[in-house]
């Protein structure tokens, strides 16, 4: 199988993929603060999660490439994501039998506004 990338002769440097990365970031953090659907928010907050593992991953490949230290936390990042998601969608199932909405905005009404000594 041939590679369609042989001829061009570019290989994108350390500048180039953690440009990528900030863009990840960067739309994973918009996310989390325009979504206003809980199920959205866990989305933004998996491509935060997921840049940042990539960001291992990138440093590791340029920096040391003999050692696996990016891999490995690039492992426990995805690790502690899919834990977050277990826990986020069990909160967004209670709240969702408790008032009928997953929209973020509308979490108030669990709130207690008598103050008790």
């Amino acid at each position: 199988m041939n590679n369609p990338f042989a001829g061009i002769g570019f290989a994108p440097s350390l500048v180039h993929w953690l440009l990528f990365t900030a863009a990840i970031f960067a739309i994973g953090l918009y996310g989390i603060l325009t979504r206003r659907s809980a199920v959205g928010v866990l989305m933004a907050v998996e491509l935060l999660l997921n840049s940042s593992a990539l960001s291992f991953v990138i440093f590791n490949r340029f920096c040391s490439p003999a050692m696996v230290d990016g891999q490995v936390m690039a492992i426990f990042i995805i690790a502690v994501a899919a834990a977050e998601v277990i826990v986020g969608m069990a909160v967004f199932v209670a709240l969702y039998r408790a008032g009928r909405s997953i929209d973020v905005s509308r979490l108030d009404h669990l709130k207690n506004d008598e103050v008790k000594p």
